[in-house]
């Protein structure tokens, strides 16, 4: 992993989206696979004033959200879909024909997610994917546990995953869904570049863990010790164990 800490979550947020522009410049088609939450939410915001000042140009991309909540449809304001196109898409010049979310609110989510899985292959794969890291060492909805899904699937939240989600739901972790769909560890691994974001003191223990080991099926950030071309961008807080 190559790993870099910051001063300030600002300065991470720049760092990051001055990454994600010049690899659009190095290929502007490239297949970006989004995570939704309040970590890339500066970065997108960076990525926003980009497009506006023209120095970034989403036009030939194409995007993947990286999960979504079960029952939950795209329109909806809790969806990660409503928030990925809130905090970013909307923002942008993204071609809507080239932008991809899982639907929470499928009749057959396992279909579904066979569905997505087809798609992001479809598009040649995955280019950069960016990646937040959650307090218990999740990526995506991707949970501890004794074994991991490699594809897209559906997955049983955590307790600690939906208090953590509970703020879009009116603060209330008991109407935070107890399932979601998310894509697997192996579709993450496939990508060919990997950018993972951590900032705050709360995230700093799974930091530790993910870089230092060992891989475990109970800290899934662990695995991106397995690829070959992770990024990680830090900010002082979240690197206090390193």
């Amino acid at each position: 992993m190559d790993i870099t800490t910051f001063a300030t979550r600002d300065d991470v947020a720049l760092a990051a989206a001055q990454t994600i522009g010049d690899a659009l410049k190095r290929r502007p088609d490239l297949v970006l696979g989004l995570p939704a939450g309040q970590t890339p939410v500066p970065v997108y915001a960076q990525l926003r004033r980009m497009t506006a000042a023209g120095a970034v140009d989403f036009s030939n991309a194409t995007s993947f959200a990286l999960d979504e909540f079960a029952g939950v449809a795209r329109t909806d304001p809790r969806s990660f879909a409503y928030f990925i196109n809130e905090h970013l898409i909307a923002g942008t010049n993204f071609d809507l024909r080239r932008v991809h979310f899982l639907d929470g609110s499928a009749v057959e989510p396992d279909a579904e997610c066979d569905r997505y899985e087809a798609a992001i292959v479809a598009a040649g794969g995955l280019d950069l994917q960016i990646l937040g890291l959650g307090r218990n060492g999740h990526i995506g909805f991707n949970e501890p546990g004794e074994t991991l899904a490699a594809r897209t699937h559906r997955v049983t939240l955590h307790p600690e995953s939906r208090r953590d989600n509970a703020s879009r739901f009116g603060g209330d972790s008991g109407r935070v869904p107890h399932e979601a769909l998310s894509m697997g560890v192996g579709t993450i691994l496939k990508a060919r570049a990997i950018l993972v974001i951590a900032t705050g003191e709360s995230k700093a223990e799974s930091v530790e863990r993910m870089v230092r080991g060992p891989v475990t099926t109970q800290l899934p950030a662990s695995f991106l010790q397995l690829h070959g071309n992770v990024t990680v961008y830090l900010d002082r807080a979240a690197a206090t164990r390193l």
